[in-house]
């Protein structure tokens, strides 16, 4: 239940960050208190405490204890909203063993405490102040959570993201002891470098950039940088929600930086004695990006429903991204280079993994079982049942196939010390007869179109 626990915090902030949004609010500040309970504290416009028309009660006790009665369903409410799922702080309150809200509006305090979400009495003005906001505690309920403790590094976590994709805010995350960390990045995605992975000190690493705007009500902030890796990472997210299966944004954002960095280099006759067409994947190896979009109305697909479905992102980010990275490659012609360098040497590497998976498949067919000589199979050919040990060495090889199960366990010796694939790219991996030989054993190819677990032996 961990993840269910610490998603009431992070409820609670998702409504003080509607405020930050909506332009009412630049600060939040998470306690985690000695008792186990955690308090937000905003300085948004505080929930209103007026009595509801037609339920006769007060607009703070609806927000806390009617599911859908909080501001996200008023589609005037926020222009934009980050709440995934919007159940706020009425499910918090009904999870929690007591809850307190307490709001500071029009130069008066207003409580409500509650027990397993039932009001104990109604709203009570308790004091004066000359402060605005909203202040909510709240103890996990442990007749529901098994684990009610809380993690203060996956609080830390999920504060320091907000406060990188919301450059106007400062966080702050208090422990049990007291000690303060606060969290505000001035620049937004630009003040993020401490939030991408560390690149290698390459001149490659110089590259990092970003751009920002924003079309049709929708924002657009995004930070880029290529490095000497292999790997791709792109982190995406819609409303301050980590987007993990992507969505239009990143579609828009990779056909953009293809288009534009392919353009500049015909410009500037970067590809010459390149016989390839440089394509979208090409463009993928050794970039970092962070992705950040605020949508009005998301439309949230995929299994997890974390993919973004508005069509109409895609061509707002590629438009913000065609203009301001066809920019930064003007001005910035070194680093161009280097990054098309980087790319035609991924294009290069692509053509020849392309023939050395072309000369494996071959070979295979060519040997009849497409089995590597080397392999001391077994018999079952059903791989729920069966496993392969890869030893080091024939000699110890020779020892375990005396020891083994012929009909279910199979043995592959190989040479010495394998390439490491993480630093390596496609085709110096098929290259390598050691890996090439795990390949055939395995009989699922490789490779994003090929890769089969349905042809695991």
């Amino acid at each position: 239940h961990s993840r269910g626990l610490h998603h009431l915090v992070y409820e609670i902030v998702d409504n003080s960050i509607d405020e930050t949004l909506a332009g009412f609010n630049d600060y939040i500040h998470v306690a985690m208190n000695p008792d186990g309970s955690v308090t937000v504290t905003d300085r948004g416009r505080g929930i209103p405490v007026d009595i509801h028309p037609v339920k006769k009660k007060s607009a703070l006790e609806l927000v806390m204890t009617v599911i859908g009665a909080g501001g996200k369903f008023d589609k005037g409410a926020y222009k934009v909203s980050g709440g995934l799922h919007g159940v706020g702080a009425s499910v918090v309150n009904a999870l929690s063993e007591w809850c307190e809200a307490e709001v500071y509006r029009d130069g008066k305090i207003f409580r409500q405490t509650y027990k397993r979400g039932v009001p104990q009495g109604g709203v009570e003005e308790v004091g004066t102040t000359d402060q605005k906001g909203t202040k909510v505690t709240f103890k996990p309920d442990p007749d529901i959570f098994k684990i009610t403790e809380f993690r203060k590094d996956i609080i830390i976590d999920r504060m320091r993201e907000l406060a990188f994709l919301n450059s106007n805010l400062r966080i702050i995350v208090q422990d049990a002891e007291g000690f303060e960390e606060t969290f505000h990045f001035e620049g937004g995605l630009q003040g993020v470098s401490c939030a991408l992975p560390t690149p290698t000190a390459s001149a490659c690493s110089r590259s990092r950039s970003s751009f920002s705007g924003e079309r049709e009500s929708t924002m657009v902030e995004i930070a880029l940088q290529y490095n000497d890796s292999y790997q791709e990472n792109v982190f995406s997210y819609v409303n301050n929600i980590n987007t993990h299966e992507g969505g239009t944004h990143v579609t828009g954002f990779r056909k953009a930086l293809t288009r534009t960095l392919n353009a500049y280099a015909q410009k500037n006759d970067l590809l010459k004695n390149v016989k390839i067409t440089l394509t979208g994947d090409d463009f993928k190896e050794g970039l970092t990006a962070v992705i950040s979009v605020k949508v009005p109305e998301p439309q949230f697909e995929g299994q997890t429903k974390t993919k973004l479905g508005n069509s109409e992102t895609q061509s707002i980010v590629e438009t913000i991204v065609n203009e301001q990275l066809a920019e930064f490659a003007e001005s910035n012609p070194g680093t161009l280079k280097l990054i098309i360098e980087k790319v035609k040497g991924a294009a290069i590497s692509r053509e020849a993994a392309r023939k050395a998976k072309e000369l494996t498949r071959r070979k295979s067919v060519l040997e009849s079982s497409g089995l590597p000589g080397k392999l001391a199979d077994c018999s079952i050919n059903d791989p729920d049942h069966c496993e392969l040990y890869i030893v080091e060495g024939d000699s110890a090889g020779g020892s375990a196939k005396q020891g083994r199960d012929r009909s279910f366990q199979a043995i592959l010796p190989l040479k010495g010390k394998i390439l490491n694939v993480e630093k390596a790219r496609l085709h110096k991996m098929l290259e390598n007869e050691e890996i090439k030989t795990i390949i055939l054993a395995l009989g699922t190819s490789i490779g994003e179109e090929e890769f089969s677990p349905e042809k695991l032996r």
